[in-house]
C-alpha cells in the first residue's frame, strides 16, 4: 500500500517516510524513541536501543506515525548498530534532504554499553 501512514488505522510497518512541508523557521526537530529493536546478527538475540533523531528541516519534516512504522520494520532484523545507525540517517536524509544525526544506545549486552552516532545527508 503507497497511502500514507497518518490517518490509516491499519498501517504497517514499512520503508515509506511521509513527509509535510516546512511553516515558518524551524531550528531542530528532534525525536526519541525507546521502541527500536533489531538483532545480533551473529547469535539472532534481540538488541534494544533507545534513538535519538536529530534534523533541522529546510523544506520538508518527518511526519512521526510514518517514522515509528519505518522504525518498526528492524524487528528481527540481523545487524550491527554500526550498520544500522548510519542505514536509518541515510534513509531518512533522503527523505527530507537534508542532513540527518542518528544516535542509538544500545541496551547493555555482556556488561557493555554500545552508543554510535551516523550523520547522512
Amino acid at each position: 500500500m503507497n497511502e500514507p501512514a497518518l490517518g490509516r488505522s491499519d498501517a504497517e510497518p514499512g520503508s515509506r517516510i511521509d513527509t509535510f512541508p516546512v511553516e515558518g523557521p524551524v531550528e531542530l526537530v528532534r525525536f526519541h524513541s525507546t521502541e527500536l529493536t533489531a538483532a545480533c546478527p551473529v547469535t539472532g538475540q534481540p538488541d534494544f536501543y533507545a534513538v535519538e533523531i536529530a534534523y533541522t528541516p529546510v523544506e520538508r519534516c518527518i511526519e512521526t506515525k510514518s517514522l515509528k512504522l519505518y522504525l518498526r520494520t528492524f524487528d528481527g532484523r540481523g545487524i550491527f548498530a554500526e550498520h544500522l545507525a548510519p542505514e536509518i540517517a541515510a534513509h531518512l536524509a533522503s527523505a527530507v534532504d537534508t542532513a540527518v544525526s542518528v544516535t542509538l544506545g544500545q541496551g547493555v549486552r555482556g556488561g557493555i554499553t554500545t552508543t554510535v552516532t551516523a550523520s547522512a545527508g
